[in-house]
């Protein structure tokens, strides 16, 4: 009886989760930022790809971000479990949980009205079983809102996962090339795909993920002709991150991008792929010394901050009542 009670709760969860993405597939889109209503989806990223037009991608980690991505109309919002490292000051992504994420997830979410917003299935909420895969990426789904999920790698227990995912009604990107979870076996964050046995064990895995059923693969720090022959070789959409300018999109780290102070890797060093479009970090720095500065000196507030007063007649009972209360000097 238990265990028929809780696979009904699965197949209720997986139908819940078919009609939320097939909401995510056939909604209307609307692309500009000034827009009411209508979201990005994967019939609209498909009809971009097929159209040739480039697909605009970056993370987002909270409501803040999550607003100023949606504003700037771009096409997807990767919830990235890069937010261990950039918002919580860890080394590597590895210490991020499920539970987290799914905070990050539900914050983009609320910020999102157009973007299609994605979230990464972080280290160890996957890899004992296709079937922990998809607990997962229901929950991703059901309870932090994201349009599609995903995963890192192309092992067969990888590709069987995909596939229990997409199985299920669930859409997932792929990643291949960098896969900053697996930085331990990787040896650190370094560039993938560099001699012909690598490159070609990264081309297979994105055909096997391709057939699996993702609907786009990231392809990170990878040389860019090995970049460009997966993108001619593939029918789904390839995006970018330090593989050159041949692939159907590009993503960047939020932080990366604007120049924030951020995570011990990075601090004071943009990547090498990375074109920082401004430098936030540094107008921060300065705002923030600036606020230290007048509240110690005490130029901060001024009178024109301070706007708040008593009603009429109000001062004088308000006075006398301390005085009652014993407060005379006070007054």
């Amino acid at each position: 009886m238990i265990m028929m009670r809780a696979a009904r709760r699965v197949l209720s969860d997986v139908h819940a989760v078919r009609m939320l993405c097939s909401y995510a597939s056939s909604a209307t889109y609307a692309h500009s930022p000034a827009s009411t209503s209508g979201r990005v989806t994967l019939a609209s990223l498909r009809e971009k790809y097929k159209n040739g037009a480039p697909i605009t991608a970056i993370t987002a980690y909270d409501y803040p971000s999550a607003v100023h991505v949606d504003r700037a109309g771009f096409d997807i919002a990767l919830v990235g479990d890069s937010a261990a490292m950039v918002v919580h000051g860890e080394d590597t992504t590895l210490p991020m949980s499920l539970d987290m994420m799914i905070v990050h997830c539900k914050a983009v979410r609320r910020g999102s009205n157009h973007v299609f917003v994605i979230g990464d299935l972080p280290f160890g909420s996957y890899e004992e079983s296709a079937g922990h895969a998809l607990t997962s990426a229901l929950r991703l789904v059901k309870e932090g809102g994201v349009d599609a999920v995903k995963i890192e790698g192309g092992t067969v227990s990888r590709i069987h996962a995909v596939r229990k995912m997409v199985d299920s009604g669930i859409a997932v990107m792929g990643h291949l090339g960098l896969t900053p979870q697996s930085v331990g076996v990787l040896g650190g964050f370094r560039p993938q795909g560099k001699t012909a046995e690598a490159a070609m064990d990264i081309f297979t895995s994105a055909l096997k993920l391709q057939e699996a059923g993702c609907f786009a693969i990231v392809l990170e720090c990878i040389p860019k002709v090995l970049a460009d022959v997966i993108t001619k070789a593939l029918s789904v959409p390839t995006i970018g991150i330090g593989a050159g300018d041949g692939t159907s999109g590009q993503i960047l780290v939020f932080h990366d991008l604007l120049g924030f102070m951020q995570h011990p890797h990075h601090a004071k060093v943009t990547p090498k792929f990375c074109k920082q479009y401004a430098n936030v970090g540094d107008n921060i720095q300065l705002a923030l010394a600036e606020y230290v500065s007048e509240v110690s000196s005490r130029h901060f507030p001024s009178e024109s901050f301070i706007p708040y007063e008593f009603e009429e007649n109000e001062i004088s009972k308000f006075t006398e009542r301390l005085k009652q209360a014993g407060f005379a000097e006070l007054t």
